[in-house]
């Protein structure tokens, strides 16, 4: 399901908290983007415990129960985990990748807020959760009879919240350094093949996998880190920034004017990252209609135009990508490249795909 108006963490956070008391919420979105984290920080924020159960791993009597004889007639007794005394927050996660039986198991649970003859605690509150179609994970169709018993809302990464948070929840100092550096890079869409990818989930597993192995780590061990979690570009340009920590080719320097971009064979993953952190600095930091252009602007337009020379004199082909159009990310102002064309006419470039 792709909704038309996608809401980022504070704000779905906000919904929760008006919405969900009243009717059940269903979140659409991405593996790894902290639907579950926020499910549980929202919990704790209401005060009330968080049961989760994940959909994928559940059976039908896992929700009902199973029958008992009682009296003489059969009655079905529901699950230690669901059927509780005090009001609690259900958290039903990955529910579109459960069977079509389990789904039904689920109406009355959803709708009433009932199973069998065990109603929830009053103030009890139910969330759904669940990957989309074209996320590349597993998802069955969810009956519109299911559908039209919850309020829907789609997650987008927001850099700024997953920020926020990264500070406050201690994420490793050089992944935040990066990330700032590349926000581009917290999250990329789940591949067709079997290969990791980046996610806030996987930034804060390499996180881990940093602090465990502790300091003064080899550049190759933390390419193998970053490997083992991130989309393999992302690994590649960590791996660069890593290297360049400590090194004397620093963006901020080399914009500056008090040094040049690296033009040694050996570094040139290195170069290919400041590269790539270059054209980023480019979009964040110019407008996209020349007329917003200030006078600070303009010299910034000036120093670009001057360190792209630069650069294709090292290697014309990494100049042409900071240059170049992607239709899957931001790209540099229409008005900067015309410039860049009139002045450094072989770096145009046809349209990426």
């Amino acid at each position: 399901m792709n909704l038309a108006v996608p809401v980022i963490q504070s704000q779905l956070m906000q919904i929760l908290l008006n919405v969900s008391i009243i009717r059940p919420v269903f979140i659409w979105g991405a593996p790894g983007i902290g639907k579950s984290a926020l499910v549980e920080s929202f919990a704790d924020q209401v005060g009330l415990p968080c049961v989760s159960l994940l959909g994928s791993q559940l059976a039908p009597e896992d929700i009902i129960g199973v029958p008992q004889i009682i009296n003489g007639k059969s009655q079905f007794c529901p699950p230690k985990m669901i059927a509780r005394e005090e009001p609690y927050c259900l958290f039903l996660d990955e529910l579109n990748a459960c069977s079509q039986e389990v789904q039904k198991a689920f109406y009355s649970l959803i709708h009433e807020r009932r199973i069998g003859d065990y109603h929830l605690p009053e103030g009890s509150i139910v969330i759904g959760a669940g990957n989309r179609a074209q996320d590349s994970a597993i998802v069955k169709p969810m009956s519109s009879a299911l559908i039209n018993r919850m309020f829907h809302v789609q997650l987008n990464v927001s850099f700024q919240d997953w920020i926020t948070w990264a500070y406050e929840n201690e994420i490793h100092p050089i992944v935040i350094e990066y990330l700032e550096s590349r926000p581009d890079h917290l999250w990329s869409a789940p591949p067709k093949t079997e290969e990791p990818f980046s996610t806030p989930r996987s930034w804060h597993m390499l996180s881990d996998a940093l602090r465990e192995f502790g300091e003064n780590l080899s550049p190759e061990v933390v390419g193998i880190l970053a490997g083992g979690s991130l989309t393999p570009a992302h690994a590649t340009h960590f791996k660069a920034f890593y290297k360049n920590l400590s090194g004397k080719y620093q963006l901020n320097a080399i914009l500056e004017g008090k040094t040049s971009f690296p033009s040694a064979a050996e570094d040139r993953d290195v170069l290919y990252f400041l590269a790539q952190s270059f054209r980023a600095q480019i979009i964040k930091e110019l407008p996209a209609r020349k007329d917003d252009i200030s006078g600070n602007h303009r010299q910034f337009a000036h120093t670009v135009k001057k360190l792209i020379k630069d650069l294709s004199a090292i290697s014309f082909e990494i100049a042409q990508l900071v240059v170049a159009k992607n239709e899957q990310s931001s790209n540099i102002p229409d008005w900067l490249m015309v410039e860049i064309v009139r002045d450094l006419p072989r770096l145009a470039v046809k349209d990426k795909g």
